[in-house]
């Protein structure tokens, strides 16, 4: 047979790449690398499939040309590891035409103001910007981050090891709030200067805000919690601050919450009233994440999981009750029976569950693709028995 009945057009091995990738970055990369291998024509149309790309070395303005040009399509950038001059770094990029979309700036000692303004100037299409675990930052930095990409749909300025001065940030928040329009992400985990009244303001401006993380925050209340989440009605996760003292629930607050699809209450002390609670209002939650919560029981769980049909990933990691009480598997299998639409549940350091609550997840979770058990007594059991026999 001719060669040319086996030929296949460049958009349809792309779609067979595709398909293979299991969604995973770092597989993936490995997983395009291998192809590559196989032909200059593999090699070509992988390098079309690459949209992410990380530096960690010093690059000249050359070989960054070179990088570039091979990777026609790239859209996200990852500088977390680079430790040479970022502001120099930043100015070579700018100077190529790039549609990035998203940048990450982690784990530097402060931001990169000039760098980021050469940026800024040549690559309008950011969208997502990340400046975590930053060593310091300054009140100026949000005007400039708020000025250079006025256009970012996602910020995480999450956990900086301190701040470089005084300010309450109060007219830096608002401008930030006001100038990012299209902001629908946000993280600003350990700014310890958020109070009430700048998580109003943040929740206010922000029209199209649906996730917001905000953990360690002392400053903020329950009651400011509340207001700030009636303020916009488009939320759909937040991340409650683990201070907050969410067994001192009232009606108010419960209401704030009717429209939230994900809740992550890590780490929080809360009540088997507050689970009630959101229970009988109805809460369209597909996410619930109560990975190391204190003061709730089974009878809390067993309501709020009872009412919500939608609900498509659980995290129960370190769950008190799966680890001290004799009911711990016939606890799950019963909770199991609700979760019809659950796609991954997550149950690691729940010491005393077996092989039984596996089965039932199995057998009652029909669309289940992601089950955790590590730290539990599956797999111990049988070694335990091969050892005595």
């Amino acid at each position: 047979m001719d060669a040319a009945e086996f030929y296949l057009p460049d958009e349809c091995w792309e779609c067979i790449f595709n398909f293979l990738n299991d969604d995973d970055d770092d597989n993936h990369h490995r997983y395009l690398k291998s192809l590559s291998l196989v032909s200059k024509r593999f090699l070509s149309i992988t390098n079309c499939l690459r949209f992410s790309l990380t530096i960690v070395w010093y690059p000249t303005r050359l070989f960054l040309g070179r990088f570039f040009q091979r990777y026609p399509n790239l859209t996200s950038l990852d500088l977390s590891c680079y430790y040479g001059d970022l502001n120099k770094l930043l100015f070579q990029i700018s100077r190529f035409q790039l549609n990035l979309t998203s940048l990450n700036l982690s784990n530097r000692s402060t931001i990169p103001a000039n760098g980021l303004q050469s940026f800024s100037q040549k690559i309008s299409t950011l969208t997502s910007l990340k400046c975590s675990k930053m060593n310091s930052i300054k009140n100026t930095d949000l005007f400039l981050i708020a000025n250079c990409f006025p256009l970012l749909e996602e910020l995480d300025l999450s956990n900086p090891i301190r701040f470089n001065d005084n300010s309450n940030f109060e007219d830096e928040v608002e401008a930030l709030s006001l100038t990012l329009f299209k902001l629908q992400k946000i993280n600003l985990s350990s700014h310890t200067y958020m109070n009430d009244q700048l998580l109003f303001v943040l929740f206010k401006n922000c029209k199209l805000l649906r996730e917001a993380i905000i953990l360690n925050c002392h400053r903020i209340t329950i009651k400011g919690i509340a207001s700030a989440i009636r303020e916009r009605p488009t939320l759909r996760s937040f991340e409650l601050d683990r201070y907050a003292v969410v067994k001192l629930i009232t009606p108010h607050f419960i209401d704030s919450l009717v429209s939230l699809t994900s809740l992550d209450l890590t780490s929080s002390n809360i009540s088997n009233e507050f689970l009630s609670s959101i229970a009988m209002k109805g809460l369209p939650l597909t996410r619930l994440v109560l990975c190391n919560c204190t003061g709730y029981t089974y009878d809390g769980i067993l309501c709020l999981l009872s009412k919500s049909k939608c609900l498509q990933h659980l995290d129960l990691q370190y769950t008190r009750f799966l680890n001290n009480e004799h009911l711990y598997d016939t606890y799950m299998v019963q909770l199991s029976s609700f979760l019809s639409n659950l796609i991954s549940i997550n149950l690691s350091h729940c010491g005393k569950l077996t092989k039984s609550t596996l089965f039932a997840l199995a057998g009652n979770c029909p669309s289940l693709n992601d089950i955790k058990m590590e730290y539990t007594l599956i797999g111990k059991e049988s070694a335990e028995n091969l050892i005595l026999s």
